[in-house]
């Protein structure tokens, strides 16, 4: 009679447990605790499973959201855009006094570093907004200075390294073809290709601010970040392509290999015999020039390459998110800087130029033929004073000896 009453009614335990209560309570107690022990083990047992598959579920959520805190890019921005705010301001605007009111642009370098200060200052005067806006973390300004603000950003930073391309061309020509080069570098020649320069710097820039770059959320307003997804994907890095390929990677290689030709040409007994004592200078405007663009510009491009596959989710990887999340403001302070070491480019290169390329009429006949005679033959005297009073003529009564650097 036991069994039959233990026997599962509709699969289920308890009504037996029940019915024993009545008929013998020992026995009753005794089947209780069983089943509550049979429970127990396999409550431990799912509590055991749920254990081994939480880490796992969780690392996907963690996989799929992947939360990362990057607010340390507001203070930091801050402090840093304050520094280039204060020294930008003051080294680029005596750049500018001493290139226009002083030089005058007598050369075509001149004018390659005139605009490479002006694309400085240009940027300069957009901080104040962009120091507000870290410190607060709010951009009261509106959407039209929102875009100008960057729109500045990115035409100092690609165009400061495509003006410091031309410079080292400039170098390369001056130094590796002195007399062949003479047609080409002239200050109408420097003039057009500044003149691109500023087209292709304000193409880039003005496309990557044509669609509204503030967002609102939380009552809070943002410039130039928060953007979408779709936004990255479909507009912002095809622009991120552009940018780099015309405004990064040509730059890098014209540099490089206008440096490394440069410093070959610079062993050679015929050109030391050439630029005499200023070879040392050469050197330290090259070390310098490569420095700034190494240091500024290498960092925050190769990030930013990685910052566009992250952010338009063509890498999906969190760690790697992660790192191009925490990099970008980073490289992207060490890019501002390039305002505050500009001058220095400007110091030796400036040094080089003046010293080496304007000398007084009287040392240039003296140069001319110490100089020419061993590399070339020589020539008569007429057609040597004729070429002297043509450069003369061209160069407004002062001569630039592309011999010498």
């Amino acid at each position: 009679m036991t069994h039959s009453i233990l026997s599962p009614i509709g699969g289920k335990h308890f009504l037996p447990v029940l019915s024993l209560r009545v008929l013998n309570p020992a026995a009753s107690r005794h089947l209780e605790k069983k089943s509550m022990g049979d429970r127990r083990f396999i409550d431990f047992q799912f509590q055991d499973l749920n254990s081994s598959l939480r880490p796992r579920l969780g690392n996907a959520t963690a996989n799929n959201t992947c939360i990362i805190d990057d607010s340390f890019k507001y203070n930091l921005n801050g402090a840093v855009y304050s520094v280039v705010f204060i020294l930008g301001l003051i080294t680029n605007s005596a750049s500018l006094f001493v290139f226009c009111f002083r030089m005058k642009m007598r050369s075509e370098t001149a004018i390659f570093i005139t605009n490479l200060a002006l694309s400085d200052l240009l940027f300069v005067c957009t901080l104040p907004f962009k120091i507000f806006y870290n410190f607060n973390r709010h951009w009261p300004f509106g959407d039209t200075l929102c875009k100008i603000s960057g729109t500045a950003f990115l035409t100092n930073i690609y165009g400061s390294m495509l003006f410091l391309t031309c410079i080292s061309v400039d170098r390369f020509l001056a130094i590796v073809y002195p007399f062949r080069s003479r047609t080409i570098r002239t200050r109408r020649n420097s003039a057009i290709v500044c003149a691109g320069v500023w087209i292709i710097v304000l193409s880039g820039g003005i496309s990557a601010s044509l669609f509204s770059t503030t967002n609102v959320n939380n009552a809070t307003t943002t410039c130039f970040e928060g953007f979408s997804k779709r936004v990255w994907k479909t507009y912002l890095s095809k622009i991120t392509i552009f940018i780099e390929v015309v405004g990064f990677i040509i730059p890098l290689i014209l540099n490089v290999s206008c440096s490394s030709v440069v410093l070959k040409t610079l062993r050679k007994p015929a050109t030391l015999s050439q630029i005499g004592t200023n070879k040392k200078k050469v050197l330290k405007m090259i070390t310098v020039h490569m420095a700034v663009f190494v240091v500024c510009f290498v960092p925050y491009n190769s990030v930013l390459f990685l910052y566009a596959l992250v952010r338009s989710q063509a890498i999906t990887n969190c760690l790697l998110e992660r790192f191009a999340k925490i990099m970008y403001p980073i490289t992207l302070c060490l890019a501002t800087l390039n305002c505050c070491f500009d001058p220095f480019i400007y110091y030796f290169t400036l040094e080089s130029f003046q010293k080496s390329f304007y000398i007084n009429t009287h040392i240039r006949m003296e140069s001319l033929f110490k100089t020419e005679t061993p590399l070339t033959t020589k020539p008569s005297l007429p057609a040597i004073q004729e070429e002297v009073s043509n450069q003369t003529t061209h160069n407004g009564g002062e001569l630039m000896l592309e011999s010498t650097f």
